[in-house]
């Protein structure tokens, strides 16, 4: 989905004729290599990379750290844990067997979800523009072009890992259930499209706000993590969209 455009709602055979029908457009080798490390953009323009642009990051969800920020399973499995320890301590054998059976079963549901949720799931960085290919039921491709991205906000999670959260300028037609889990948490009115369990997640946010600053004009074209005030103090106002600026945010 293109943030300027609304939702294609020819059906899925009227979009293979037309693409029969029009002159196939040659894929660059990296694009190509794409088709094959996560979840296929079938040549779509929305969701591959095209000849003139290019890919400076792609990477996909940490399984185990999706399954613990996204999903929550430490939370449910400390949940029925609690359950167990009640229900012992009050003498309820019975009732603690069936509570720590249930807790396992929804933590490995919950587990199964996140790694499904992973394995469907590409975010690919170009010059310019943002490609996240994502979807476990609905294949869904979201194009952010960077002229778009306001700022990134940073959330280490630990061991390199982190969140990066892209704040947008204007009215977008991004809705947060097509999002999730690759949104930010409670934000229902104005989703933000969010880079879940990346790798190297300091270097990327660095990488993103030094792309995105080429697409804006900006008074600082520094990243500051975490020091959005001192950073504001420095430079006054800035009339002009601040891609560069990395402010640290909690999710």
């Amino acid at each position: 989905m293109d943030l300027t455009t609304k939702p294609n709602t020819h059906s899925a055979s009227s979009v293979r004729e037309a693409s029969s029908s029009a002159p196939a457009r040659a894929l660059s080798r990296e694009a190509q290599e794409l088709e094959t490390q996560g979840p296929r953009a079938h040549g779509d323009p929305m969701g591959t990379p095209q000849p003139q642009e290019a890919i400076l990051w792609k990477g996909r969800p940490d399984r185990a750290l999706l399954a613990r920020t996204a999903f929550h399973t430490y939370k449910v499995g400390g949940y029925f844990a609690l359950l167990v320890a009640i229900s012992a301590a009050l003498g309820n054998v019975t009732t603690a067997v069936v509570c720590a059976g249930l807790g396992v079963m929804a933590v490995a549901i919950l587990y199964g979800l996140a790694a499904i949720s992973a394995r469907t799931t590409l975010y690919i960085l170009t010059d310019t523009r943002l490609i996240l290919r994502i979807g476990m039921a609905i294949e869904t491709r979201v194009n952010l072009p960077l002229k778009h991205v306001q700022s990134a906000n940073l959330r280490e999670r630990g061991h390199g890992f982190g969140d990066i959260a892209l704040t947008l300028a204007g009215e977008r037609l991004l809705g947060y259930a097509l999002l999730w889990p690759h949104a930010r948490p409670w934000r229902f009115a104005s989703p933000q499209p969010m880079l879940r369990a990346v790798p190297e997640a300091k270097a990327l946010a660095a990488l993103l706000a030094k792309t995105c600053a080429m697409h804006a004009p900006l008074e600082q074209n520094l990243i500051q993590i975490n020091e959005a005030s001192v950073a504001h103090a420095d430079t006054g106002t800035n009339t002009g969209p601040d891609a560069g600026a990395l402010e640290g945010a909690r999710a």
